[in-house]
């Protein structure tokens, strides 16, 4: 079995954990070994532990120094091990660079997008037992803290900073229109498997962008081999083989989602794109 079929094997691995049980951290690094393929895993597993080791002595000290064990200051823990002690911060210069997805690239450079920075935290903060989630904010991934009947939310891209019902509201303006206003749906936890999806979306993003479609395959294989039941990933492969001039392979996978596709919309547009797909080949 060849280096990448190990990797492929792993990552189906994962995909037969329930959500909970996957490792987010070491999925994610895993993930990125498709860039750095024979790079050991080792020394980023253990650096992601000391920072989950010290994030705890930090909140250990906070609170001997009479601090009140709430959100607030386990969000002060992680920003003083993550930014101050370790260097990490959102990438704002280069906020496009597909580095700032790979998990790999953002431990060597300490700089990535929200989500990634987010992963780190969530690995954090639950090695301490905190109730921390991430949120799939419109365009701009979130961190939530819930403790006693309290949430807060904070953002990692720029120092965890806690943002405020206002903060929250310019933002989803900002990004869906004016018209935008906050909902309980915007706060809702992703599941591990959102987080890595969301993660791998920002890289297939991108590779659209640049048209390297056999690349952009690859890493929609990537994410169907630990999401399994993601359906949608499908019509993505199938729409990717279609640009590559796959035409066969593209059919054949929009059959493969059609019969899984429920919503009415979405069944819609598969079947345009299939009765297309069949016309290229008349």
């Amino acid at each position: 079995m060849t280096e990448k079929e190990n990797k492929k094997e792993g990552l189906r691995f994962f995909g037969e954990f329930s959500d909970e049980k996957i490792p987010l951290a070491e999925t994610a690094l895993h993930l990125a070994l498709e860039n750095h393929r024979g790079r050991s895993l080792g020394p980023y597993l253990t650096h992601i532990k000391k920072i989950c080791d010290q994030v705890g002595q930090r909140f250990e000290d906070l609170i001997a120094a009479g601090a009140s064990d709430n959100p607030e200051t386990k969000i002060a823990s992680l920003k003083h091990v993550i930014c101050d002690q370790h260097g990490y911060a959102g990438d704002e210069e280069t906020y496009n660079d597909l580095r700032n997805a790979n998990m790999i690239e953002v431990i060597d450079r300490r700089k990535g997008l929200p989500i990634a920075l987010s992963i780190l935290a969530i690995e954090a903060g639950k090695a301490q037992g905190w109730e921390v989630f991430g949120i799939n904010f419109p365009g701009h991934f979130l961190l939530r803290f819930d403790q006693e009947g309290k949430r807060v939310i904070c953002d990692p891209f720029h120092q965890f900073r806690i943002l405020q019902a206002s903060d929250l509201r310019q933002l989803l303006k900002s990004v869906v229109g004016q018209d935008a206003e906050l909902s309980a749906t915007l706060y809702q936890e992703a599941s591990n498997r959102e987080i890595l999806l969301r993660l791998q979306n920002n890289i297939k993003f991108r590779q659209i962008e640049k048209e390297e479609y056999e690349e952009a395959l690859g890493t929609v294989a990537m994410m169907r081999s630990f999401a399994p039941d993601e359906h949608r990933l499908l019509l993505d492969e199938s729409v990717l083989n279609a640009r590559l001039g796959n035409i066969a392979s593209a059919i054949d996978l929009v059959r493969q989602y059609l019969h899984s596709v429920t919503d009415p919309g979405d069944r819609y547009d598969a079947e345009l794109l299939l009765r297309t797909l069949e016309t290229s080949l008349e």
